[in-house]
């Protein structure tokens, strides 16, 4: 992938994101009182269903992580479910026994079954991992070079150890996942502190996170 397309992506990316917040926010004032009640009600089934709630949404979390669904609308749904800072915390373990059933899953099916899925993803996972460790994991997390749902089985075919796969899953998900959270927690107050710090943290990582990239991969030309 070229720098060009890396860019064009953070720009779609950023173009994507300012298309949702004008749809929901032209909703939200069109129909604020059909989304309040909505929310109300649905926060009010979870609260009902009691310390079942947060269960039953982490192990639908897992599973569809594993599945291969992609995780924001699932994140956006935590917040709107729990609030942003209960919501970050059930996503990231839902995240992350997910991710680790895929990672799981992928070092079982195998190199060639995992590229039948993921694609060249496995080479792009590879060159991140060859350095091994936490941190090369953190780097995956926090860089959104390969889809984390697609991610996850690509890396159990390295040779990047289960312990840090995980503790690098965990570690590195959190910015994301607390900006989805709080997107979710807040989409009934577009102008309160949490909605517009989540949408600055989103256009900071949609922006941001090529840009590190790049800078990591011109040392690396470096170094070698």
């Amino acid at each position: 992938m070229t720098e060009q397309q890396r860019d064009r992506g953070a720009v779609a990316r950023l173009v994507v994101l300012g298309l949702l917040v004008v749809a929901v926010g032209g909703f939200l004032l069109l129909r604020p009182e059909l989304v309040g009640d909505t929310l109300a009600e649905v926060r009010g089934l979870v609260e009902r269903a009691g310390p079942w709630g947060p269960v039953v949404y982490v192990g639908a979390y897992a599973v569809l992580t594993v599945l291969l669904v992609p995780g924001s609308p699932l994140t956006v749904a935590a917040g709107v479910l729990f609030g942003p800072f209960v919501g970050t915390g059930l996503a990231v373990v839902g995240a992350s026994l997910g991710a680790t059933g895929a990672f799981l899953w992928g070092r079982r099916l195998g190199r060639d079954g995992v590229a039948q899925v993921a694609g060249d993803g496995v080479q792009r996972v590879d060159r991140w991992l060859a350095g091994r460790g936490v941190t090369a994991v953190l780097y995956l997390r926090l860089l959104p070079i390969v889809p984390f749902n697609l991610s996850n089985p690509a890396a159990g075919v390295t040779s990047i150890r289960l312990r840090d796969f995980v503790v690098g899953t965990v570690l590195g998900i959190v910015p994301g996942t607390f900006a989805f959270a709080a997107l979710g927690g807040s989409i009934d107050d577009l102008t309160s502190p949490t909605f517009l710090s989540a949408l600055g943290l989103l256009v900071v990582l949609a922006v941001g996170a090529p840009l590190v990239e790049r800078r990591v991969r011109a040392r690396r030309s470096e170094a070698s």
